[in-house]
């Protein structure tokens, strides 16, 4: 249906509801200028970090189109979009002494520790990405792998050590959804750090992706890696 853009004025709510049944096409001046189309709900809803923005599993594509039209960050995991709240203060003094002690052990290394935001592209037991797609920004990531970083600038491999900082609303994702994820990805070390608790939980992971140690370090106590001898940090210097 073609409409003057003078009668779409004087009776709006009309077209309104025939644009239900048909695209409405504004005139003026003998040009169209506008088009009036239904509108249909998106099968998501945004909510905060932790609980999943997809009523319905999602492909990899469409997590694209998504990141690719927002200035939000999301995580893909098990087809559920999840979107990335701004984190709060005490919890980047965390990631930054933690990231400190990283940056210094592996200086000069052939390994390198870098900080989120970053990509990181998971696919679990399958045998390829496409497979079995999952995209998670740890707050920390260790990786030996940086040959695997492609032509784009994009980091495809597998980190050797995560490290994620709990807050209230990331709580159950990052201690149950990403720990299954890290498991079957094939990453060896996995530390969860808990603000209110003031302590770490350390994951060890065995080649055959079971876990091999889970291992809870507390005030007073120094957090060691099972996979770099020598990577040892003291927790009272991570809990300032």
């Amino acid at each position: 249906m073609r409409v003057n853009s003078t009668d779409l004025q004087n009776a709006f709510g009309k077209y309104l509801a025939l644009v239900e049944k048909e695209e409405i096409v504004v005139v003026k001046n003998g040009k169209n200028v506008a088009k009036l189309i239904p509108y249909t709900e998106p099968d998501y809803i945004a909510v905060l970090e932790g609980s999943p923005t997809y009523k319905k599993r999602v492909t990899y594509e469409e997590y694209l189109e998504l990141v690719n039209t927002s200035e939000q960050r999301y995580e893909l995991i098990n087809g559920e979009i999840y979107l990335l709240s701004s984190p709060g203060f005490r919890h980047q003094v965390i990631v930054n002494e933690i990231a400190g002690h990283f940056y210094n052990f592996f200086r000069g290394k052939s390994c390198r520790s870098l900080t989120a935001p970053l990509d990181v592209r998971l696919f679990g037991y399958a045998a390829k990405f496409e497979e079995d797609p999952n995209v998670v920004q740890p707050d920390i990531v260790v990786i030996c792998d940086e040959e695997k970083v492609s032509a784009d600038n994009k980091y495809l491999g597998v980190p050797t050590l995560v490290v994620e900082v709990l807050s209230s609303s990331t709580k159950s994702k990052d201690m149950i959804v990403k720990l299954n994820l890290y498991l079957k990805s094939g990453i060896k070390e996995y530390w969860i750090v808990d603000p209110e608790a003031g302590a770490i939980m350390r994951y060890s992971f065995t080649a055959e992706r079971e876990i091999k140690e889970l291992n809870y370090f507390k005030e007073g106590e120094t957090i060691g890696s099972t996979v770099f001898e020598g990577l040892a940090i003291p927790l009272r210097e991570i809990f300032t």
